[in-house]
C-alpha cells in the first residue's frame, strides 16, 4: 500500500505563536502514525518563489493522512498556524 504524505510550505509571521502550534500539532500527527521526514532545514526553490519553511510528514497511507488533517482535533490547532503563518498544505499519495 502506498504511503500518504502531508506537505507544508510555510512562511511564519509570528514565531512565538507558531511555536505553540508546533508543540500542539506533533502529538496529533504521531497519534495518526505520522512521521516527520522534513521539518525546516535548508532549502531552495530554483524555479518558483519559496516559503521559509517546509514540512513533509509520512503517514501509513493516503486516507490516514486525510483523516489526520481533517480531524476536529487538528483543525482546532491549525487555526493557530493560519493566524500566524502563510501556508500551502498538500496531501499526496506516494508510489508503491
Amino acid at each position: 500500500m502506498a504511503k500518504g504524505y502531508l506537505i507544508g510550505h510555510v512562511t511564519v509571521n509570528n514565531p512565538e505563536a507558531y511555536a505553540e502550534y508546533v508543540r500542539l500539532d506533533t502529538p496529533i500527527f504521531e497519534r495518526f502514525g505520522g512521521r516527520f521526514l522534513v521539518r525546516g532545514g535548508r532549502s531552495e526553490a530554483p524555479e518558483t518563489p519559496v516559503k521559509d519553511r517546509h514540512v513533509v510528514i509520512e503517514f501509513p497511507d493516503y486516507e490516514t493522512a486525510r483523516k489526520c488533517y481533517f480531524s476536529e482535533e487538528y483543525q482546532k490547532v491549525a487555526e493557530i498556524r493560519k493566524a500566524n503563518a502563510l501556508s500551502d498544505i498538500v496531501i499526496v499519495e506516494g508510489v508503491e
